[in-house]
This record gives C-alpha cells, structure tokens and sequence, in this order.
C-alpha cells in the first residue's frame, strides 16, 4: 500500500492530496454519522455527504494513476478544475447536511435554487474535462503501456462520462426514483427496491473507469477482450437506464 501511494504521488501530487482530503473527510463524516439522528427524507443526513467525499476521492486517485502517464504538460489546469469544482460540491453537501437541509433538488429559495445549479455546471464541466482526456489517451502514443490497458483507459473514462452526465437526467426528472417514492430501499446507498432508480445506471457507468482498465491489467490481457467486455459493461449501464426510466426496480423486476 505505501508503495502504491508513493507512487500514485509521483503521478500527480495534486490529485493524491485532494483525493486523500477527501478520503480522510468521508473517514471524519462516517464519525459523524454515528452520533447524529438527523435525517432528510427519512435517511441519515450525512450519508449522502460521505458517500460524496468517499466518490470524489476515488475519482481524484484514479485520474491521478492515469493522467501521470500523460506527456501533456498543462494538466495542472485539470487538477485545479477537479480540485475547485469537486471540492465545492463535497463542501456544499456537506454543509447542508449540516443544516439538515437538502442539497440537490432544493428550490426552497433563490440562493438554494442558484447553488443546485452550480453544482450542476460544476458537475458537468468536471465530467466534459475529463473526456479531454480521454481524448489525449486517443491521441497520445504509450509504448511503455500494454495496448490492451490504454484501451481500458479509454472505454472507462468514456463510459464515465456518458453516465455522469446521466446525472442531468435525474436532475431533469427532479428525483433519481421513477414512479414512486415510498417502500423499500438499499441501507446506505438508498437506492429504490420498489421503483425505477436511476443512480443505479449512474453509479455502475461512472465506475467502469476503475473496473475495466484493473480487469485489463489483471485478468483479461487482451485488446479484443477488453473492447467484448467494455461493449458488454456499458449495455448494462443501458440496461440499468432503461430499466430506471420504466419505473422498474433492478432487483425486483416488478
């Protein structure tokens, strides 16, 4: 483990200090979870800021691992976008749980109507900026890299941001559940097992970006393999997509 922070350190210093900021925050809100009774529709207040800390920390690390294989010298420009934009978002959620307040779709007021929108432009700039670079892995050439891991590279940040920017889809539907909001849902992830959920779809394309280049590296070894199970991964993202604006759980296929 010290070796791999050490080296993902070399790679980009910026992203490991903000990804590790961020880790070390979700460790400080899980803390704070334990001791708070504070809910917002009926789930602890905090949760939702932990799972934010817990996501942009990951993100900011592996983007981190990939952009250190970069020759493209102006990338602290991408680092400070992520660090401005992400940190904005993991802060402002986390100040409104704080408040027990909603962050996302709260139009209660101007300020809070014109704060979702920033985290919606924050949101969507962070995702385009990545897909720049996952043009630069199009573009570059890796002779030191496996063919079949840039490949990997390539499909998962791609996938990301297709289904991050799914996000403005919920955004527009004003709620990630499609035709219901009462019954059952996953502890923690408060994902619906009654109705449609389109953060399923959301969570699942956004993480090809660790999956598929750690399958490639590990397991799979093969250029053409990695294009089958990228095409195959991204169909279930499609999958879970469909299903969610259907209004038809994933788990109970009611």
């Amino acid at each position: 483990m010290i070796d791999f922070l050490a080296s993902l350190k070399s790679k980009n210093e910026y992203l490991f200090y903000f990804g590790f900021v961020c880790l070390i925050t979700a460790v400080l809100i899980l803390m704070k979870s334990k001791f708070s009774d504070v809910q917002i529709n009926g789930v602890n207040a905090w949760y939702k800021p932990l799972k934010f800390a817990l996501s942009m920390g990951i993100f900011s690390w592996t983007m981190g691992w990939y952009t250190g294989y970069l020759s493209y010298k102006c990338i602290n420009l991408y680092n400070w976008s992520l660090i401005i934009f992400l940190g904005f978002e993991v802060f402002y959620v986390a100040l409104q749980a704080s408040r027990g307040q909603l962050s996302h779709y709260n139009t209660s007021s101007t300020l809070y109507t014109l704060l979702t929108v920033a985290m919606a432009i924050s949101a969507i700039a962070a995702t385009l900026y990545t897909g720049y670079i996952g043009i630069l892995f199009c573009t570059e050439k890796f002779p030191e890299l496996p063919d079949y891991y840039v490949w990997a590279i390539r499909l998962g940040i791609f996938l990301f941001v297709i289904f991050a920017l799914e996000g403005a889809v919920i955004g527009a539907h004003g709620s990630p559940r499609v035709g219901g909001t009462d019954g059952g849902a996953i502890p923690f992830l408060n994902w619906s097992l009654t109705y449609g959920d389109l953060r399923i779809a959301h969570f699942v394309g956004m993480h090809a970006l660790q999956l598929l280049p750690l399958l490639a590296f590990y397991v799979l070894k093969d250029v053409r393999m990695v294009i089958l199970i990228g095409i195959m991964y991204g169909l279930l993202s499609l999958f879970c997509l469909v299903l969610a604006l259907n209004a038809r759980s994933l788990l109970s296929f009611q």
